[in-house]
């Protein structure tokens, strides 16, 4: 679940930026990664590599199959590859808002577009990064990465990071990394990853059922979904406060009794609802700010929309992608319309 909320989309090499040693960590990152690949098939065929890993890609490689031929994601040398590049990320992404805001800071790249956040290949850089931030009055966050999609630029290789997971789970990361080279809209993240969640949500079902497996529990999505609501109630209520004429003592007040309201209203969910399951416990007890929200309206905010879009189309997935890149094509106000008619349905 954590995975989810912390996005991968990074360009790296591709990405130009005005900071001299920030341009030389992507691309050195991203050189290092791409010199780090191998074809699965020779990991899979070699003895002297562990059985599990052999295993755990040889599956892999049914799903990446699966992707192509029923889900119709791209078919190419993605994740027919595999890195091992020994760290448990492969990027640290630093989040960043005002005190009083959850407008995110973005930063814009000559291929990606503006993205909400900054991406480091070292987890030492991007804490300095943070407390560089942190000087400067900013709520901060920072998260791991296991996987990010170079937009079909290079063959992106499955990595030793995507590993920590289930089967299922690399199947799924598979779909969404997919999915952004699938289509891709510059400057629009809510819409870019939403996309992509959705894909990777209604792909795992698919997924599933072809290996005759049951779906996932409705108590396990029901809690992912009551949890994801909390979250963007939360940032409701904060985005409201925000635009009151209140002091900066009277605001900062306010905002940390909404962040206790949010922890108090999980653990009335948790406890009355769930029976007591603790496994968003770990997330909810961190220290918390604005920063550590803006995953959850920028990954998870139009995956109603897409969902609808995909019934209106049949369940057919080429028309379903036809369709998307119509919305993609539509001017930002025409297209956040559009999505808000679909989530309305």
């Amino acid at each position: 679940m954590v995975r989810r909320f912390l996005p991968g989309l990074l360009v790296g090499l591709l990405s130009g930026c005005s900071s001299v040693s920030y341009y030389s960590q992507l691309a050195s990152g991203q050189w290092q990664l791409l010199q780090a690949r191998e074809p699965v098939a020779q990991v899979i065929a070699d003895p002297s590599r562990p059985q599990l890993l052999r295993d755990r890609l040889a599956q892999a490689q049914k799903a990446r199959t699966f992707a192509s031929q029923h889900l119709h994601l791209p078919d190419n040398q993605s994740y027919r590859l595999y890195a091992d590049i020994g760290r448990p990320y492969v990027v640290w992404n630093v989040f960043a808002t005002e005190e009083f805001s959850l407008s995110p800071q973005n930063h814009c790249f000559p291929i990606a577009g503006c993205v909400a956040y900054r991406g480091y290949y070292s987890q030492g850089a991007a804490r300095g990064e943070a407390a560089l931030l942190k000087q400067q009055g900013m709520d901060v966050s920072i998260g791991g990465v296991e996987a990010y999609s170079t937009l079909g630029w290079f063959n992106d290789p499955i990595m030793s990071s995507m590993m920590n997971w289930g089967d299922e789970r690399l199947a799924t990361l598979i779909f969404h990394e997919l999915a952004h080279q699938r289509f891709y809209v510059k400057d629009d993240t809510e819409f870019n990853e939403s996309f992509a969640n959705f894909v990777e949500q209604e792909g795992t079902r698919q997924w599933r059922a072809a290996r005759g497996l049951a779906p996932l529990s409705d108590a396990a999505l029901q809690q992912r979904d009551q949890f994801i609501r909390l979250i963007l109630d939360t940032r409701k209520r904060l985005e409201a406060l925000y635009a009151q004429p209140l002091s900066a003592a009277l605001m900062r007040r306010a905002k940390a009794a909404e962040f206790e309201r949010l922890r108090s209203d999980y653990q009335r969910m948790r406890d009355s609802q769930w029976g007591g399951d603790k496994r968003y416990d770990a997330w909810i007890n961190q220290p918390m700010n604005n920063a550590r929200l803006l995953p959850f309206g920028l990954y998870d905010q139009w995956v109603p929309a897409f969902a609808a879009l995909f019934r209106q189309e049949g369940g057919d997935w080429l028309k379903f992608y036809a369709a998307v890149e119509k919305l993609g094509e539509l001017p930002v106000g025409e297209r956040k319309a559009a999505l808000r008619q679909l989530e309305g349905g």
